[in-house]
């Protein structure tokens, strides 16, 4: 990613935010979801601050991208440098940096109140906020998980595949992101296990097609990794069945949790997933705070829907600064 935020900061289009400053619209969030409100926030002419940790977001670990309408196909990588580019390219200002907390000051009667937002070292204040944070990997939570990750665990193939070139290698877990995981893999182990918990691998029919048919990988349903072993690299895991099975490496794909703690506080909606609640407008039940892709509680969710949610959330976000009188500070 260091070099996805070089090309950001050497971009002629690239502005640095300015604390103290008053934005229309602070996006928490760099992906497809966040860049895409802060794109569209800037054709609106709102002064728009996007804050992330990860330039492009989390689609930039993706292999290729080819789901994405009007686009046959494209790297993860490149999809986010363009999201970016395309920010940029309407005003939005990028600081990259993780977003710490979120308050609310005061109002006056008849009256919203500015939003502040701290990251690790400043402070930024706006009238609105567009919640884009995303989710992030599931934890197994296995003996010796922690301990190793990094050591021969990983929760991305694309990062840490070619580490484990002509190695023997697995990945746990049952769904379409799993099944991506395997064949990503399969590109550099000698062997893949895919140990699926369920009796049924839940893949999309042309990322099944291709697990089941791969002459390097082996799908094991109904079975469950309980340990994982190793000193300072992994050397085996632990299945249910007690069978101790010789490993070089575990990749972790059992679905992801949302990341939306920095809401509680302020009072917003959560499901019983800790997804944010939002309506069609994107708009959560606290006024002023919207919120788009996978952090919220919409049930499919791609970069497609991310980014549509996010020009949503930027389309109300200005109307309600249409429509409200927001406290200066």
């Amino acid at each position: 990613m260091r070099l996805c935020l070089e090309i950001v900061i050497k971009n002629p289009l690239y502005l640095r935010p300015m604390e103290n400053t008053i934005y229309d619209v602070i996006v928490i969030g760099t992906g497809v979801a966040g860049l895409s409100a802060g794109m569209y926030a800037g054709r609106f002419n709102l002064k728009t601050l996007v804050i992330g940790e990860l330039p492009g977001g989390t689609i930039t670990t993706t292999h290729l991208v080819e789901n994405y309408p009007g686009i046959l196909s494209i790297t993860g990588f490149d999809m986010g440098s363009v999201f970016m580019e395309h920010a940029q390219k309407f005003g939005a200002q990028l600081e990259f940096a993780r977003a710490t907390e979120i308050t609310r000051m005061p109002s006056s009667e008849g009256k919203f109140g500015l939003f502040k937002v701290k990251t690790q070292s400043k402070e930024f204040f706006g009238k609105t906020i567009v919640y884009s944070t995303g989710t992030e990997h599931k934890k197994l939570g296995a003996p010796g998980e922690k301990e190793l990750s990094g050591k021969g665990v990983s929760y991305c193939a694309l990062c840490d595949g070619a580490f484990f070139k002509q190695k023997k290698c697995c990945v746990i877990g049952g769904g379409d992101s799993s099944a991506i995981e395997t064949l990503i893999l399969a590109e550099h182990a000698a062997s893949v296990e895919m140990y699926v918990r369920k009796d049924v691998l839940r893949a999309e029919p042309v990322n099944y097609k291709k697990v089941m048919e791969h002459p390097r990988i082996k799908v094991h349903f109904k079975t469950e990794v309980k340990g994982i072993k190793g000193t300072d690299k992994v050397t085996s895991i632990v299945l249910n069945s007690g069978e101790e099975v010789l490993m070089d490496g575990v990749f972790v794909a059992i679905g992801h949790d949302a990341i939306s703690g920095l809401l509680v506080p302020l009072g917003v909606e959560l499901d019983a997933h800790k997804q944010v609640k939002i309506n069609r407008r994107s708009e959560t039940n606290i006024p002023g705070i919207f919120a788009a892709g996978d952090v919220c509680d919409t049930p499919f969710k791609q970069a497609i829907t991310g980014a549509s949610e996010g020009v949503v959330a930027s389309y109300f976000a200005y109307q309600f600064l249409q429509q409200n009188e927001v406290n200066g500070l």
